[in-house]
């Protein structure tokens, strides 16, 4: 049975409403919960980015709930520490947290002042990551020199067991490069033919563990006000990996979006005043084969999406 989780969007809302807003989701009746790690934001009009790892400390020990992090080891942070935090995380919460290892944004990773790869060099920069870091959380010293160098590394708070480590995928080619090292895919809605490829890649390349799938959406009483809330917030992230991956300040990301159409943010978002709809939409993605989704409201206030989802949402999709 497919599992349905909240996304706690970090660049939209304040840490510290965020950690309401997920204890508020536990008792809606999420199963799940998991977050991005960025240094800043989509939008101006977004106006958040709190520091993941800290607010995700709060989160575990304050709900019940697992949790995953989107993170991109290899230039703002080095995959050493990205491997002790990882390794804090689950030895204080055991078989309750999963990272998920992309290749960034340069939005995020140009604050350290080094060029920003291209694509190819940062693929492979990932997978260097993901080697040293798995071998870390597995009790490794670890050296090695590449386009990561590391010396005398070693968390010394290694977790009993090592943490799913999963892979991003938007495309089908990149799904089957990831198949090669991750325990798990995750990806996000777009169209359905798009999304079965990205499955079949991922499994006919061997891969592995759960297929997770975010689902960015919005709802509000009436139509117009669910499709004023996407268009406000979620306007800046409806291009192409690639532009989203090479963009440097957050100012051009609103610049870009300011003749952005409504369809193509409908192409985005799902977007429905019908809870109906949405159950619909989510039990079409579970069908296709996802082990486990979570929705993201695209809205920077909660709290009615949360009680809605929780009242009629959550037990039509049981």
């Amino acid at each position: 049975m497919t599992r349905i989780g909240f996304h706690a969007n970090h660049e939209q809302i304040s840490p510290r409403q965020l950690l309401a807003d997920v204890q508020h989701a536990e008792r809606a009746g999420f199963a799940m919960a998991m977050c991005s790690d960025h240094l800043h934001p989509w939008s101006q009009r977004q106006g958040h980015s709190g520091y993941t790892w800290s607010w995700l400390g709060a989160a575990l020990a304050t709900t019940g709930l697992s949790f995953g992090c989107v993170c991109a080891p290899g230039q703002r942070y080095h995959p050493a520490i990205v491997a002790q935090k990882i390794g804090t995380l689950a030895s204080m919460f055991p078989g309750r947290f999963w990272t998920a290892l992309g290749s960034g944004e340069a939005v995020n990773e140009i604050v350290t002042g080094e060029p920003w790869p291209r694509k190819e060099v940062r693929v492979a920069r990932l997978e260097e990551s993901v080697d040293i870091i798995r071998r870390l959380l597995s009790g490794e010293e670890v050296t090695r020199e590449g386009l990561i160098n590391v010396r005398n590394a070693r968390v010394w708070d290694a977790p009993d067991e090592v943490p799913a480590l999963i892979g991003p995928a938007i495309s089908p080619e990149s799904a089957a490069r990831v198949a090669g090292w991750a325990d798990g895919l995750i990806t996000i809605n777009q169209d359905h033919a798009v999304l079965r490829e990205v499955l079949d890649r991922y499994a006919e390349a061997g891969g592995r563990g759960p297929r997770v799938l975010q689902v960015h959406l919005s709802w509000a009483p009436s139509q117009a006000e669910a499709e004023a809330i996407a268009w406000d917030q979620w306007r800046s992230n409806v291009f192409s990996s690639t532009v989203l991956g090479d963009v440097t300040e957050v100012s051009t990301f609103d610049e870009l979006s300011e003749h952005a159409s409504p369809e193509k943010v409908a192409g985005a978002v799902r977007i429905s005043s019908d809870l109906a709809q949405h159950a619909a939409w989510i039990a079409e993605y579970a069908d296709l084969g996802f082990d486990d989704i979570y929705l993201h409201f695209v809205g920077q206030e909660q709290r009615p999406w949360l009680d809605a989802a929780g009242e009629t949402l959550l037990p039509s999709l049981r």
